[in-house]
């Protein structure tokens, strides 16, 4: 019997509306055990989940698909591709190849800037590339393929009722680009912990956050291709002390300058949809309360403050997916300023979905930066 993974719909294209999400579910919806390799068991209670938490939008973009057998080949689990070997994405209502993904990951990255240092850590969003890609194009130009030996991606769990984080059971994550090998060694240093939950096959095939960074890794990473590994950690809906004993636990590898810290966030997901629709007058059209809102936010984290930024999320609630990878990122950074290492963070672009005028437009954020060592 083989287990199946296939990734969310949401690599090109609209997906589920403007970058449509599911966000943050409470965890307390339900209860995960699972054995080693096994399916989880899931009891659920009574959710109470805010509609922007919710799988809102239901339309299925990719032509083909990734599919993720549990162990296959030699006791290796991996993603191989579905449909007559060819991996499609579909673009505006055409189909695309792997060869046309790559020239235009190419194209983004060509206009974007370098800021001159390489990045230990990138703040990069997981929507659709027709949304988000030009954006998310900013922070991968910072990547230095010469350093960089091994990527960790944390990405939010957008349904998955997690209060842990959780690691996935494949070894090699395929893309359009080239297989992405899972550091089985990290792995095994993070199991030994006890702090993480085991992704199960339906966790793993519903989650598009940490799939999303996977193209743009591949490609900015393909001249050490062979030397690459990553490690994919989805992070769950985290209190403000997880967040501090994660980034304690992940600080001795943000120290390392062979890994880069890929953090998987989209920004403010604003409409009736949502339930989310705080404005401030003072700021004219809605889209610039939401980006007023967003920037008091991003200002936060280029000051690398975790208390504050976590306050800010009880006063606004501004409904930034990855607040929790976000947060580990900053309680990480904290741990290692103890020890002298001096840090800065910048953004580096920031974009809309689409410029809200009235009550019913609706939108999502994104936004791009980079974390450095001095």
């Amino acid at each position: 019997m083989m287990s199946r993974r296939r990734p969310h719909p949401h690599l090109f294209g609209k997906g589920r509306g403007e970058g449509g999400e599911r966000h943050g579910v409470n965890p307390d919806a339900c209860r995960l055990t699972s054995g080693r390799g096994g399916r989880a068991a899931r009891m659920r209670r009574a959710p109470l989940i805010p509609l922007w938490d919710r799988d809102c939008f239901g339309s299925d973009l990719l032509g083909g698909r990734f599919v993720l057998p549990a162990r296959g080949g030699g006791g290796r689990s991996s993603r191989r591709l579905a449909v007559c070997s060819v991996f499609f994405f579909k673009l505006h209502h055409c189909l695309f190849s792997g060869a046309q993904l790559n020239a235009q990951l190419e194209n983004w990255l060509a206009q974007a800037q370098p800021t001159g240092r390489p990045a230990r850590a990138i703040i990069a969003p997981h929507a659709g590339y027709t949304y988000c890609g030009s954006c998310a194009a900013h922070a991968y130009k910072q990547v230095d393929p010469s350093i960089t030996r091994r990527v960790f991606i944390l990405g939010p769990s957008h349904h998955a009722p997690l209060s842990r984080c959780a690691l996935s059971t494949a070894d090699i994550y395929r893309t359009p680009l080239y297989d992405l090998r899972i550091d089985q060694k990290i792995y095994g240093e993070l199991w030994k912990t006890g702090m993480f939950e085991r992704m199960t096959i339906q966790i793993d095939e519903d989650e598009h956050s940490i799939e999303m960074h996977l193209p743009y890794t591949a490609k900015t990473m393909e001249s050490q291709k062979d030397e690459l590994t990553i490690v994919p950690v989805l992070v769950g809906a985290l209190s403000d002390s997880k967040e501090q004993m994660y980034g304690e636990l992940f600080s001795k590898y943000l120290a390392d300058p062979l890994n880069l810290f890929v953090i998987s966030s989209d920004f403010c997901h604003w409409g009736q949809r949502f339930r989310y629709t705080h404005y401030d007058e003072s700021q004219g059209e809605i889209y610039r309360s939401i980006q007023h809102l967003d920037k008091m936010g991003m200002d936060i984290i280029e000051q690398l403050d975790a208390v504050s930024f976590n306050n800010y999320l009880k006063k606004y609630h501004n409904t930034i997916c990855g607040r929790h990878p976000i947060g580990v990122l900053l309680n990480a950074v904290a741990e290692l300023r103890k020890s002298g290492m001096n840090m800065a963070f910048s953004f580096l672009n920031y974009a809309q979905s689409s410029q809200c005028k009235n009550w019913e437009d609706s939108s999502v954020s994104y936004a791009a930066g980079t974390l450095m060592v001095h």
